[in-house]
């Protein structure tokens, strides 16, 4: 953390400014959790910018030490809310962003504080290229339902779906997270969203 951290942390003027990865398309994933996927997909693809958002401690040690195993340079960390991060990036900044097993929020009372919400719907439009991709992933029938509801509602974002496998099946190259390693041992199954910017 003391070693790496400091180097690869968002610059958030940087962002702003269009200056991070200048010259590739950057993806962003909120809330990496141990990093799992955030790390496959940069491995993947070494010319596309990436940016993590995750507060916890443990999952960002966890992805630096991927980083530093993989010797990736196309990884940037926001240790922070991601709210104040999509606030400072610039219009059409991300051509793809992934939202993966985000915190349900189950109990009723909870529900005003799941990240998808009409305002935060509306910035991510903002910050997304036209024609770029939304993958949302839960393992709790509620919160699929409760994202798809509102992405429809949303005249910025079309759910092309076709057939129920649009759902049900992960995205090519999908590197399962541990959270969904918890969901399959629990017997739960997951669902796979994609929204596309208008």
């Amino acid at each position: 953390m003391r070693a790496l951290l400091p180097s690869v942390a968002v610059d958030l003027a940087a962002l702003r400014a269009g200056a991070l990865f200048p010259g590739r398309e950057l993806w962003l994933e909120i809330g990496f959790g141990g990093g799992e996927h955030l790390l496959a997909r940069a491995s993947e693809n070494p010319d596309v910018g990436f940016i993590g958002c995750e507060p916890f401690v443990n999952g960002v040690a966890k992805l630096l030490g991927g980083v530093a195993a993989g010797d990736l340079d196309n990884i940037r960390v926001h240790c922070d809310d991601a709210l104040a991060l999509l606030d400072a990036a610039p219009d059409d900044a991300f051509s793809r962003i992934y939202l993966l097993y985000p915190d349900p929020w189950p109990k009723r009372r909870q529900q005003k504080r799941r990240f998808i919400c009409e305002r935060n719907i509306s910035t991510l439009a903002r910050v997304m290229r036209s024609g770029c991709e939304l993958r949302f992933a839960t393992d709790i029938d509620d919160y699929a339902g409760w994202t798809l509801r509102r992405f429809l509602d949303s005249p910025s974002f079309v759910w092309d779906a076709r057939t129920a496998d649009d759902w049900r099946a992960p995205w090519d190259g999908w590197e399962p997270t541990r959270y969904e390693a918890k969901a399959r041992a629990a017997g739960r199954g997951s669902a796979y969203l994609t929204f596309r910017r208008r």
